[in-house]
């Protein structure tokens, strides 16, 4: 989708949102003001910035359909169709983005548009996705889980109970700060069980390591903890 394809499909969202959804409306319309003096073509070339805004239409166009439909039973049944972690991003984290102040969108969002943002872990991250859902878990990553609610991935096993995850290969000795900032970002949004898992890509088999725990504590970690590992 190029740049005013993008444009044209916001405003679009907009419209069907007003009436219908509200809460959602306004955040577009935040969005839409955000790229207001930024031309079609210079958008299409800010990859991140494109990728945030296709996520974006996404899941404000599956949010539109579930809420379109008649009765709180088909839309139970529709969010069933949905893997664990998909389910619990629209029944759960992306409805609470869309109701709560972001105190981190601003920031973040002209991040994304000077060109700072940078996905310092984003192999890892991928290769860690790829090896849960080859082992029968799910996963879900998206910007705004990642940029305003500290997780890297949501994580789900066997129990099929979603987890959030932030990876960091911040040493343990330098860690805390960050660790603390994690725990306030997930009591913020209501997050219940969070994983704060710190790596060293030197060490042998350190990619299989973060499977097991993030898969373990899927199934797990009681509600109510914030897990850092290493402790």
């Amino acid at each position: 989708m190029q740049g005013k394809e993008i444009k044209d499909k916001l405003k679009t969202l907009i419209s069907q949102a007003s009436s219908r959804e509200p809460c959602l409306a306004k955040r577009l319309d935040e969005i839409n003001r955000w790229l207001k003096d930024v031309k079609p073509g210079t958008l299409t070339a800010k990859k991140f910035v494109t990728a945030f805004l296709l996520q974006i239409i996404k899941h404000s166009t599956v949010w539109l359909t579930l809420k379109a439909l008649p009765s709180e039973e088909e839309q139970q049944s529709a969010l069933e169709l949905m893997t664990p972690t998909e389910r619990y991003w629209y029944n759960y984290l992306f409805p609470e983005w869309l109701n709560e102040k972001d105190p981190k969108f601003y920031i973040w969002k002209q991040k994304l548009m000077t060109g700072e943002f940078n996905q310092a872990d984003a192999e890892i991250i991928k290769s860690m996705a790829e090896n849960i859902v080859s082992r029968g878990g799910t996963v879900w990553q998206c910007y705004v889980a990642d940029l305003s609610m500290a997780t890297d991935l949501i994580v789900s096993s066997r129990q099929k109970k979603p987890l959030c995850v932030q990876i960091t290969r911040v040493a343990e000795e330098f860690s805390q700060q960050k660790y603390q900032n994690w725990e306030r970002t997930l009591g913020r949004w209501k997050i219940k069980r969070g994983l704060f898992l710190s790596y060293n890509p030197g060490l042998p088999h350190f990619m299989n390591q973060l499977v097991n725990v993030a898969l373990y504590n899927s199934d797990n970690l009681p509600l109510g903890n914030y897990l850092k590992f290493p402790r």
